[in-house]
């Protein structure tokens, strides 16, 4: 059974991303920070940089909720959410 984790910061969450083979994106053609997304393809969103997705998500006061241990370790359950309290 896979337990979950809440984090904003930067360096968990790029590794985390990237260690799946995601990246930062955001809807085409949006510019507000609400856009932001984590991708593991680069079909409907455009890529973007790790500056402006984290911007992103402080601006939205977003947080990023991820599987911490599963049964496959490369699960790619991450989603982003609204900020309830201080994160770390």
């Amino acid at each position: 059974m896979g337990r979950f984790g809440t984090t904003t910061d930067y360096s968990r969450i790029r590794h985390w991303i990237e260690e799946r083979g995601g990246h930062p994106a955001r809807i085409k053609d949006a510019s507000d920070s609400e856009t932001v997304r984590v991708d593991f393809s680069s079909e409907t969103q455009e890529e973007i940089s790790w500056d402006e997705f984290f911007q992103g998500l402080d601006g939205s006061r977003l947080a990023f909720l991820h599987r911490t241990k599963a049964e496959d370790d490369v699960a790619r359950f991450g989603r982003l959410v609204r900020r309830k309290r201080r994160h770390r």
